[in-house]
């Protein structure tokens, strides 16, 4: 028996409909706003969110948590930039 349309996808414990996109939650982490997900004909797809590179030695997060940047030499350092950092590392193993 063949489908009438195009198959949903199923992601964890929700389901996406046919070209719908959504962020994924990872436990503990919840929602990683870098990976982009979509469903094609009952296959999920997702990506990391591509960057590019930053061109000084200690770039921060603070605009876009995705993507370092360059900061102003006086500016602090951001406390939050070793989260996004914490996050993307588990993502990834």
């Amino acid at each position: 028996m063949q489908a009438d349309g195009p198959r949903a996808c199923r992601f964890g414990r929700r389901w996406y409909l046919n070209n719908e996109s959504w962020h994924p939650s990872v436990p503990p982490f919840g929602e990683m706003k870098c990976i982009l997900c979509w469903c094609v004909s009952g296959e999920t797809h997702c990506q990391r969110q591509e960057c590019p590179p930053a061109a000084c030695a200690s770039p921060a997060r603070r605009d876009n948590p995705c993507c370092a940047k360059c900061r102003a030499p006086d500016a602090p350092p951001d406390p939050r930039e070793k989260v996004h950092d914490a996050r993307a590392e588990a993502w990834s193993h």
